[in-house]
């Protein structure tokens, strides 16, 4: 099972200290946090997309391949990319190049958006955030898997004889997950295309969790992609961790208390009763999580949200020290012990792609064909390690 952490890329004050960080520090110090998850252990980092304040991370791509490039190990991904205010083809070029850039050491994870006043920004209607998001991905699912595509929709111009470029590393896509906080049809869409899908299992109590996830389990099931236990999921969280748990309410209680997204309304106490929150001793904390494959059933990510709320970053190293050192050894051991031995322990990763789609057999490397020029007749423009045309399957 992958454990690992996601930021949101908030900028907030420290109530502790009375400090705002700069943009320049925020994005610093996450790198610094990419590579401290590494050091203790954790397989992933899970960077968010936003356009507006308080949120620095406009182009994860970017900050990802930065972080792939300082790291040996390190899945690096998104929580989410926005299937619908970014363009699908920009969407499969710049993550197609980051593949390639993190030697495959990489997913991405796809979502609508609720953040109303970004959509004009990019010429778009959040009355049409779920057909634009459904749309999108039917058109990145093609793009990451047929050299030419001809392609008509709604939402933007069509596409005649396009080529997306680069191609895919191996010509394998990405492992795509789906990310969602209350959008069934999301969920939906994972299953039909058989991807994985992410329960955001930060605000949300555990009930709505397990029906999101039954749903997309049985819906997996439904599309012939094999049964409900081979559906790959991942789930989102929230930790604090101390020595004793007092120690750990103590420190994190400021942070709950005026942090904008929970603060000023349940207490802490009742805001952990309620949702995945967990707030106590290292045993406390493992006991917590421990319940989610109660509700779930086996799953194969977890992501830890750690660096919000305007924790200082030095804080945020410590807690990471307890995660990858105290919690997550132990959950490895346990999790896997309970695991169905017919359930995958992680999601599918870059090698894991290539053997499926190739077995024993060496991966296709497209190479552009120079004699073709610009490629008006709509064939393809690549030709196999060989010389011949390539021939690209459509799923």
């Amino acid at each position: 099972m992958q454990f690992g952490i996601m930021s949101v890329s908030d900028i907030t004050r420290d109530p502790v200290n009375d400090y705002t960080p700069s943009e320049a520090e925020r994005i610093r110090d996450l790198v610094r946090i990419a590579k401290k998850t590494e050091e203790v252990g954790l397989d992933v980092v899970a960077i968010g997309e936003h356009h507006n304040p308080p949120f620095f991370s406009s182009s994860p791509t970017t900050l990802l391949a930065s972080i792939a490039a300082q790291t040996d190990t390190l899945t690096v991904t998104t929580s989410t990319t926005l299937i619908t205010t970014n363009d699908p083809v920009r969407i499969a070029e710049e993550y197609a190049m980051l593949q390639h850039l993190s030697g495959g050491r990489m997913d991405l994870m796809l979502g609508r958006g609720n953040t109303a006043p970004v959509y004009p920004w990019f010429g778009q209607d959040i009355r049409q955030g779920l057909p634009l998001a459904l749309e999108n991905y039917n058109l990145l699912h093609r793009l990451w898997r047929e050299d030419v595509v001809d392609w008509e929709g709604n939402f933007r111009t069509p596409l005649q004889g396009f080529t997306s470029t680069p191609r895919p590393l191996d010509d394998v896509p990405p492992f795509v997950w789906h990310g969602s906080i209350r959008t069934p049809e999301i969920a939906e869409q994972a299953a039909f295309y058989g991807n994985g899908f992410f329960a955001n299992h930060i605000f949300w109590p555990k009930e709505h969790t397990q029906r999101m996830v039954r749903f997309y389990r049985q819906r997996f099931e439904h599309y012939g992609h094999g049964s409900a236990k081979d559906a790959i999921v991942g789930l989102g969280g929230q930790t604090f961790i101390g020595r004793t748990s007092q120690e750990a309410k103590d420190r994190f209680q400021p942070y709950f208390d005026n942090a904008p997204v929970y603060g000023h309304g349940p207490s802490l106490e009742d805001f952990s009763s309620m949702t995945p929150l967990a707030v106590g001793s290292v045993q406390e904390v493992i006991d917590k999580i421990m319940t989610f494959r109660e509700y779930v059933g086996d799953y194969q990510r977890q992501l830890f949200l750690i660096d919000h709320a305007g924790l200082p970053t030095d804080m945020v190293l410590e807690q990471l020290d307890l995660l990858g050192g105290e919690v997550v050894p132990v959950l490895r051991k346990e999790l896997e012990a309970k695991r169905d031995s017919e359930t995958p322990s992680n999601p599918p990763s870059h090698a894991d792609l290539v053997r499926a789609k190739y077995g024993d057999a060496e991966a296709r490397q497209p190479r552009p064909n120079a004699n073709r020029g610009d490629n008006v007749t709509g064939a393809s423009p690549y030709q196999d390690s060989e010389g011949a045309k390539a021939v690209y399957p459509t799923a």
